[in-house]
This record gives structure tokens, C-alpha cells and sequence, in this order.
């Protein structure tokens, strides 16, 4: 079976998880982040990942807009950072998160190619919508799915049925993109193909499934889906 379907992670896949804190930090209003954005941007992705684990395991689902500030919530106190001001900016920014240089190219190829392409993301409808709208990715997509249509986080079966919901399509006609090492491994354990996006060249993850593909960056997704 030929790939038919590209479906996309949102969150650190297409779009910088880590450019809120960046941002911020590179504006005269917050100097209190210069040395400290590094650290709040990577507890902040931390939590908010742990946050989803945690509600899906205690069936206590919430959209992610309330894991993303609770999440942050929980970086600032860390850092001892108190102002509600920054954490208005931080948030703000977060809606509108930069993509990554190579998304826009690698979307239109794809979509060139004959590609059905989508998202499938832990985000709530709103915060997708703005971020899709901010990378100006809309007309290169033909799906944004959350998965607050079946009420459970990721790697939930549930979520990865979506896919074939809206597309009509068998699993191995999907290729599934994730930076996150869990979720592709979720993805594989249920049946796509499936390529890690490790930007930072991590370990691959012990868990009952591991990705087909492994890539530093997205710009060679169209070549693979074409091999496929």
C-alpha cells in the first residue's frame, strides 16, 4: 500500500513550541527572561506533556489550552517569576508560535505531489486555528484535527482513528510526522508509517513500538512519502 495521507503532530512538529519564551525574552519589557527562557520554555513543554499523560491515565480530560497555562503556571513559579504581565505575553505569543523555516515548502510540496495532507494535535480547535493562521499554512492543509473531538490525549487509539475517519484511508496509507518520540511510537503501535522528527537527537524511546524513520528536520518528508 502506497502513502496517500501526510498527518502532521502540531506542537514542536510544525510549530516551535519554544519560541514564546524566545520571543518574550527578546523584548524590552521582560528582561527578567533573558537568562531564563531557555529553562521556563523547556519545563513549560515539559509539563504541559506530563499534564496530558496524567488527565488521559485518570480520565480527567481538559482542552489543552487549560494544560498550556497550567503548565506555565507551574515553569514561572519555578523561575520565581510572579508577573502577570509576562505570563499574559507568554501566552499571547504561544497562540501564534513561529514555524519552523522549512514547514511552508515542505506543506506546498507535498500538497504539488498530490499529498492529502492534515494535522492530528493534542491542541484545542482555537489554538490550532490561530497557529495555523499565523504560519499561513491554511490552504495547505486539508485537515486540522483535535483531538477534543473524542475527549483523550495522546497516544489514545482513539485519537489516531480520526485519521482514517476523516480521510477514508487504511493505516498504511498514512505517513505520520511526530518531534515527539512517544507519539511516533504510539503511531506505529497502531498501524501507520511513521517518521520521529528528532531535532535534538535524543534517545529513541523504550516503548512497545518505535518509528520507521528518524530525521533531524521535516524538509525530507516529501521525498520519503514518495518512496512509501
Amino acid at each position: 500500500m502506497t502513502v496517500q495521507v501526510c498527518i502532521f503532530d502540531a506542537y514542536g512538529t510544525l510549530f516551535d513550541v519554544a519560541a514564546a519564551a524566545r520571543e518574550a525574552a527578546a523584548e524590552p519589557d521582560f528582561p527578567q527572561l533573558a537568562d531564563l527562557w531557555p529553562q521556563i520554555a523547556e519545563n513549560w513543554r515539559l509539563k504541559q506533556l506530563q499534564y496530558t499523560w496524567l488527565r488521559a491515565v485518570a480520565g480527567r480530560h481538559c482542552d489543552f489550552w487549560q494544560i498550556t497555562a497550567d503548565g506555565l503556571d507551574w515553569a514561572l513559579q519555578r523561575a520565581q517569576l510572579t508577573d502577570a504581565a509576562l505570563r499574559s505575553r507568554l501566552l499571547a505569543l504561544y497562540r501564534e508560535l513561529t514555524a519552523y523555516p522549512e514547514v511552508p515548502t515542505m506543506l506546498q510540496t507535498l500538497k504539488r505531489d498530490g499529498f492529502q495532507t492534515g494535522i492530528l494535535s493534542n491542541g484545542s480547535p482555537d489554538m490550532l486555528a490561530s497557529a495555523v493562521a499565523s504560519a499561513g499554512i491554511e490552504d495547505q492543509l486539508d485537515a486540522v484535527l483535535s483531538v477534543e473531538e473524542v475527549g483523550v490525549f495522546k497516544p489514545h487509539d482513539r485519537v489516531y482513528d480520526m485519521v482514517g475517519t476523516r480521510f477514508g484511508c487504511a493505516a498504511d496509507n498514512v505517513l505520520f510526522v511526530s518531534s515527539n518520540g512517544w507519539d511516533a511510537a504510539g503511531a506505529a503501535g497502531y498501524g501507520f508509517r511513521t517518521v520521529w522528527v528528532n531535532r535534538a537527537g535524543e534517545p529513541v524511546d523504550r516503548l512497545y513500538a518505535k518509528p520507521d524513520e528518524i530525521m533531524t528536520d521535516l524538509s525530507g518528508i516529501p521525498d520519503l512519502a514518495r518512496r512509501l
